[in-house]
């Protein structure tokens, strides 16, 4: 949903009502809007990433389980997105939706109709700083789209899969360790969708990805002075002194992620009201039910896979294994991989090119992709790395917006022709 803008009034604050719209009006500005289906979007960027890339995160570094996703969630309504919904993992950069969705793909072979769309918070979508290694617009071309209520009303008719929602927001990602696997508050976004489109909610429990970034901690007042330069929280806790280096915003331990499947939540069964004759306490009630077993699922999910969240002999073993690909085997050579694919892939890749990354030898591998990719070293420098990253992420974002504003006017001009 569109994010509500604060109004600060005698001390109270005022939520704003969000726009409103007639049914014409809402039909007419969902068919102009469904260019989000294909914007930025591109499925062959999700198979190259994950077959050049995610092999090393997804079975060497995470070794992530999927309990209940043998099968993909089918549509209840043929019509109309199923919205899977989890939890989000605290404190730390969103390497469990990553691993979550790319898993899910190569999994189920890339099927075409089963793709995933993921409603993204657009503060995170529009920061270079929130993307894996300033990877420009990463997010979108993975299938992410700008979570606002208009989006996500085009996406209700999406025909080509379903969607993917984390209804705790951003305050999910920044709740800090000490609450580790209790829910935030909830959006109502995506009950109102179940409930007007009577579409069903597959909820899942993400369990272990709080241990990425373990012991960090959450506080407004610093949140709030950091969500000025676009991130949305800071964490404070014994990791905060390496954030001095860059590398260490992207820090992740090698946390056994499990994924499980909960029970379907069908909203619209719990009332006897059309969802236009439903008043916000009854909508707020019924995103209050889902919540609560949501949590149920999750609770049950850690006292059952939560008690070892790194299996260490298991890591060492597959770390050992693939000795010779260190370092690129863990953080500290990711920087490498993702500046030389997102390398390759504005080259050529984008338009079919093959993308090769070499990773057999990883030292040797390192220093050649830093030599090809030389803003990779200002990731391992105090301070001024980070002013440096900062430029560069603008720079190159600010240059890929002028791309797309070409790109843009290059379809239109095709479409007039037409």
């Amino acid at each position: 949903m569109e994010k509500e803008k604060i109004v600060v009034k005698k001390k109270e604050i005022v939520p704003k009502k969000r726009k409103t719209y007639t049914p014409e009006e809402l039909a007419e500005a969902i068919e102009k809007n469904k260019f989000i289906y294909d914007d930025y979007f591109d499925f062959n960027f999700i198979k190259s990433i994950n077959n050049e890339m995610f092999q090393i995160l997804d079975d060497i570094y995470f070794r992530p389980e999927y309990i209940g996703f043998d099968n993909l969630p089918k549509r209840n309504n043929p019509d109309r997105p199923v919205i899977l919904a989890s939890n989000h993992s605290g404190m730390a950069f969103p390497w469990d939706a990553m691993v979550f969705g790319c898993g899910l793909y190569k999994r189920h072979g890339y099927n075409e109709k089963d793709k995933l769309r993921v409603m993204v918070s657009p503060l995170l979508s529009k920061t270079p700083i929130m993307h894996p290694y300033l990877m420009e617009g990463a997010w979108k071309m993975a299938g992410g789209v700008d979570a606002t209520y208009l989006n996500f009303e085009t996406m209700m008719q999406y025909q080509e899969g379903n969607l993917l929602i984390y209804p705790e927001g951003v305050p999910g990602i920044g709740k800090g360790f000490n609450r580790k696997y209790q829910l935030q508050r909830f959006a109502t976004s995506f009950v109102r969708m179940s409930l007007k489109y009577r579409t069903d909610i597959v909820p899942y429990s993400t369990v272990n990805a709080e241990y990425v970034a373990p012991f960090l901690y959450s506080f407004p007042s610093v949140n709030r002075a950091f969500n000025k330069l676009g991130i949305p929280f800071f964490p404070i806790g014994p990791l905060t002194l390496f954030l001095i280096f860059p590398f260490a915003f992207y820090l992740s331990f090698p946390a056994k992620m499990h994924f499980v499947r909960g029970n379907r939540l069908k909203p619209y069964e719990w009332t006897d009201k059309p969802y236009e004759e439903m008043t916000e306490d009854e909508i707020n009630a019924i995103r209050d039910r889902v919540k609560a077993e949501m949590q149920k699922d999750l609770d049950a999910a850690v006292q059952q896979y939560g008690k070892q969240p790194y299996k260490i002999g298991e890591f060492l073993k597959n770390i050992g294994k693939n000795i010779l690909k260190f370092p690129l085997t863990t953080p500290l050579g990711w920087m490498f991989l993702f500046h030389e694919y997102e390398r390759q892939w504005w080259k050529g890749g984008k338009d079919g090119k093959p993308i090769k990354l070499h990773k057999q030898f990883g030292l040797g591998t390192s220093v050649w992709y830093a030599i090809r990719n030389p803003i990779t070293l200002a990731y391992f420098i105090p301070i001024l790395g980070w002013i440096i990253l900062i430029i560069y992420g603008n720079w190159k974002w600010k240059r890929h917006r002028k791309w797309r504003k070409e790109l843009m006017d290059t379809k239109m001009k095709i479409e007039d022709v037409k």
